[in-house]
């Protein structure tokens, strides 16, 4: 064990990673904070403790060091990427804050962010005002808490309650994108935020939303105000409430939708925002919904998932799954209603939630989950208590009128899709036969829509090696002026944290690849092996045991365009830690990455899958090293490329041959 210690913070305003030194000040840089010995140390931490007090730090960590040719270093590899800063964006420095934006400060956000409506769902004026109102309400928060007013722990309440986590390396937001679905004002404001108030970037997750990793304290209640001027808050993205309502990225475009399922995400939204009965459930609580038979939106590893459906008369009802999940107990979710009248929508949510809130535990963050209720009462004594419940509240609950559910669709601003297109664009179809690489693309990254002569298009944000979801300012507001232009104002944020343009003509698709080609946007990978998901693992996350967007970035890196094509459709997810922020336990091929001695090992899973065929990924054997992890997936695919019988997908090879098979590659780890 190392007889000296550093001891490491963030300071309060900025989030900014800190050391001491030898005077008890605070300094940033490693190369001036002070190895205490075991002797020196207890003074060290009481002067911690008063910079606690002084509202100057939060968190003082004494950490193991050692003495290196190169100076005082810590033991552990995450505290030396505290040091030094996130090992995938040397490039934006290792601390919070963005005084290389100040320059900026008087740049204008989004046009069009004051107009009366902002979003692709128009907010009335109160629901305008309400947003604005907790901007301020924060902000005095914030101020309390800079005082001293307010402890760190009676603060973390209302930053969780407002988006604000304190990760790594400083402060990150996490924006709400409801179901996904983005305006191009709304894109462009935030693109103006993250320029403004970040390091010119953002993250999109696979909950459809934005994360900015590097804001200030000081800043956020502004950041919440000026995301408010564009129909966008931070509500109900982090604790223990119902979160972000997700779908298929298509919803209300794909060609094989049954239902548009976004008015009903809505009208969850709406109903869940500030629940006073479900705003502290025993842990956070999600939900999904999807209108496609196809299921994008993985709704069996969702606290409720939701199937909207038509029966032959047109008549609209659900199919609802509950107690799916992932992280450290993955379970596909159990059907507990084959055929839901939609006028009983949000009277059984509530009653799946009343019995969860009453017997959910809170003693246990590892077993709070209601996919753990659902398994200690067994699913058939879960569904009774649903069905009693549910029972009650006929009488207690007005159902969801048509006249609601026409209210609220109406606020949604109707594509104006023209009429009376051919199916087929002649101009489309030569200028696929006339280029390679546009007919590739448009194979790859398009979905079929329900309106001839319209086509969805997805935009890539793994360029090769890429980091996956990052998405820059400057890529932010190309992709929101090509919806404006060519995508009737539409953006949506996909599961694998790409984005989509939903509603482009045919006559329109060569130019926008034009467009994506020369700002490095015109990656042909949708659905194969780099379009990997890969959480922001150690480098970014308090909680992560390891890295993944390396992983993910040496994958990618190792497989060219024309062998990803020759592969063919495969899912690579790569989670930090038991978590499962990636969806690794539902990829193709899953990645864990685990702490084993103070050293990175990462798990492999083959076989899972998120749609209508759901399924747990199995794992493979014993864990790699980070090095060994990209020849391992080569293996892999070598493998199946093996095995598999004409254009067998990998999944269903594997569904054939079995796992045993696969073992083999583990022989490429030394």
């Amino acid at each position: 064990m190392s007889d000296y210690h550093l001891i490491s913070a963030n300071r309060l305003h900025d989030g900014a990673v800190v050391w001491l030194d030898s005077g008890y000040h605070w300094v940033e840089a490693l190369a001036h904070a002070h190895a205490f010995d075991e002797e020196a140390l207890v003074a060290a931490q009481q002067a911690a403790q008063e910079s606690v007090a002084n509202n100057e730090i939060v968190d003082p960590v004494p950490q193991q060091a050692e003495r290196t040719p190169n100076g005082i270093v810590p033991v552990t590899f995450r505290e030396q990427l505290r040091a030094r800063g996130p090992s995938v964006r040397a490039d934006l420095g290792k601390q919070a804050g963005v005084e290389q934006n100040q320059h900026i400060g008087s740049l204008a956000p989004a046009a069009g962010a004051f107009a009366p409506h902002a979003g692709i769902y128009q907010y009335d004026n109160s629901e305008r005002t309400f947003l604005k109102e907790r901007a301020q309400a924060f902000s005095q928060q914030v101020q309390r808490r800079l005082s001293g007013e307010l402890t760190e722990e009676q603060f973390k309440v209302y930053r969780l309650m407002n988006g604000l986590y304190l990760q790594l390396h400083g402060y990150m937001l996490r924006v709400a994108i409801p179901y996904g679905t983005l305006s191009a004002v709304q894109l462009s404001q935030l693109a103006y935020v993250a320029r403004r108030f970040d390091k010119g970037y953002g993250h999109f997750t696979t909950r459809q939303n934005l994360q900015y990793n590097w804001p200030k304290l000081s800043d956020a209640a502004e950041i919440l105000s000026v995301l408010a001027d564009a129909d966008l808050h931070c509500i109900q993205t982090s604790g223990n409430c119902i979160r972000n309502v997700t779908t298929d990225e298509f919803a209300g475009a794909a060609a094989d939708e049954r239902v548009d399922p976004r008015v009903y995400a809505e009208i969850m939204r709406q109903w869940s925002t500030e629940h006073p009965e479900f705003t502290y459930l025993p842990r956070k609580f999600k939900i999904a919904i999807t209108g496609s038979a196809d299921d994008r939106a993985a709704i069996r590893f969702h606290d409720i998932g939701i199937i909207a459906d038509k029966n032959e008369a047109g008549e609209v009802a659900f199919h609802i799954y509950a107690g799916g999940g992932l992280g450290r107990t993955p379970v596909v979710g159990t059907l507990v209603r084959e055929w839901l009248p939609e006028r009983d929508l949000l009277r059984y949510i509530e009653a799946i939630l009343r019995v969860y809130n009453a017997l959910g535990r809170r003693d246990n963050i590892y077993k709070a989950r209601i996919k753990i209720l659902v398994r200690e009462l067994k699913p058939e004594t879960f569904i009774e208590m649903i069905d009693t419940e549910f029972a009650a509240l006929l009488s207690d609950r007005p159902p969801l009128d048509t006249e609601i559910i026409e209210a609220v669709q109406a606020r949604f601003v109707a594509p104006a899709l023209e009429l009376n297109l051919p199916a087929q664009s002649a101009a489309f179809t030569a200028a696929k036969s006339e280029n390679a690489a546009f007919s590739h693309w448009v194979a790859n990254n398009s979905h079929p829509h329900k309106q001839p002569g319209y086509i969805s298009v997805v935009i890539s944000l793994k360029p090769n090696g890429g980091i996956p979801g990052d998405a820059s300012a400057e890529q932010m507001e190309l992709v929101a002026r090509l919806a404006e232009q060519y995508s009737l104002n539409e953006v949506r944020v996909t599961h694998r944290q790409n984005l989509v343009l939903p509603h482009v003509k045919q006559d329109d698709v060569y130019s926008v690849w034009q467009a994506l080609c020369e700002a490095s946007l015109a990656t042909s990978n949708i659905g194969l092996v780099s379009d990997s998901i890969a959480c922001p693992g150690m480098d970014y996350c308090s909680l992560a045991t390891a890295r993944s967007v390396p992983v993910a970035q040496r994958i990618a890196l190792r497989f060219s365009e024309e062998k990803q094509r020759e592969v063919g459709p495969l899912s690579i997810n790569v989670s930090g830690c038991i978590n499962a922020c990636a969806h690794h336990h539902v990829a193709h091929i899953g990645i864990l990455g685990l702490d084993k001695g103070g050293q990175e090992s990462y798990q492999i899973t083959l076989g899972g899958r998120s749609d209508q065929d759901a399924a747990l990924g199995k794992i493979l054997g014993p864990s790699v090293s980070y090095d060994e992890v990209p020849e391992v997936i080569e293996a892999l695919v070598d493998i199946y490329l093996k095995e598999r019988e004409g254009t067998e997908r990998f999944i269903d090879t594997y569904n054939r041959v079995g796992i045993t098979v696969f073992k083999e590659a583990l022989t490429h780890a030394v």
